[in-house]
């Protein structure tokens, strides 16, 4: 629906223009320009104030999670903005009585649907996962990786959950541990490495990169299973553990091919057909 690209750039949202910057780590845009884009109204802004007022008056919390941030206008300069995150956003979106709104409240209707249902039957999951990726054009090989990858990961998260790792900086800390030891880089170090910003590392990475993270973290769970670390200093040392297992693996694979594992490849500017990373 909204098409992200450079956040000093412009986001197209039904062929309106809908400005958008970085705040907090994730996007939040512009709330006038998509009462623009959808209201019936001339006057996007004095629309804006109206239906604040409206919403305000209605006790809704949506109000409060809007933010004023400085973004560029059509004079060059840059002015205070009433900003608001994607679930702002659709909230916002979800008040605007107007009929350019509606296909995007059927959407979100059948978005929540969907979601219910895979509560329901988290197979389905699964599957509308496997198809994204194919939409995006990754082949068969890469998609079972990387699925196979997330069953690894959740089932290393179930067992930190039962060892008392709670907060998501710890989560953050162990797994960039692993990371450290596998690749000799953390997550955001090699999403540097791979002139990466927001965009998820594994959906990045290819083959050979995928199995040494699976091996890592299977290596960390299995490790966990064995030695029963409680609290998070000795997950701390079992995450180390677990990601040398994958860092010895990958040395020495570099040594017998005299190749890198880690590449500074990325999916970012590859055609929809061809995203297949090559070495």
């Amino acid at each position: 629906m909204i098409d992200e690209i450079q956040s000093s750039k412009i986001a197209i949202f039904q062929k309106k223009e809908i400005r958008k910057t970085i705040y907090k780590n994730e996007w939040w845009f512009s709330v006038v320009d998509v009462c623009g884009a959808l209201a019936e109204s001339i006057n996007s802004g004095a629309y804006w104030r109206k239906l604040k007022q409206r919403l305000n008056e209605e006790g809704s919390e949506v109000v409060t999670f809007c933010h004023g941030l400085k973004l560029n206008a059509p004079d060059g300069k840059k002015y205070e903005t009433d900003c608001a995150n994607t679930e702002g956003i659709f909230r916002i979106v979800q008040s605007i009585p107007s009929p350019k709104a509606e296909p995007f409240k059927r959407w979100l209707a059948r978005v929540g649907y969907e979601r219910v249902k895979e509560i329901e039957d988290p197979e389905l999951a699964t599957k509308r996962t496997r198809m994204l990726y194919k939409a995006k054009g990754y082949t068969n090989g890469w998609i079972e990786k990387r699925m196979r990858g997330i069953e690894i990961r959740e089932t290393l998260t179930d067992e930190w959950d039962k060892r008392g790792i709670k907060e998501k900086r710890e989560y953050a800390i162990l797994t960039a541990e692993i990371s450290k030891a596998a690749f000799d880089m953390t997550p955001s170090q090699y999403k540097k490495f791979k002139n990466l910003k927001r965009e998820n590392l594994r959906d990045h990475m290819d083959d050979l990169e995928l199995i040494f993270s699976m091996l890592g973290e299977a290596s960390t769970t299995e490790i966990a299973k064995v030695k029963d670390p409680k609290g998070f200093v000795a997950n701390k040392k079992t995450a180390k553990k677990g990601g040398s297992v994958a860092g010895k693996a990958r040395k020495d694979l570099e040594t017998k091919t005299s190749r890198k594992v880690s590449t500074k490849d990325n999916y970012l500017k590859q055609p929809q057909k061809q995203k297949q990373l090559k070495r």
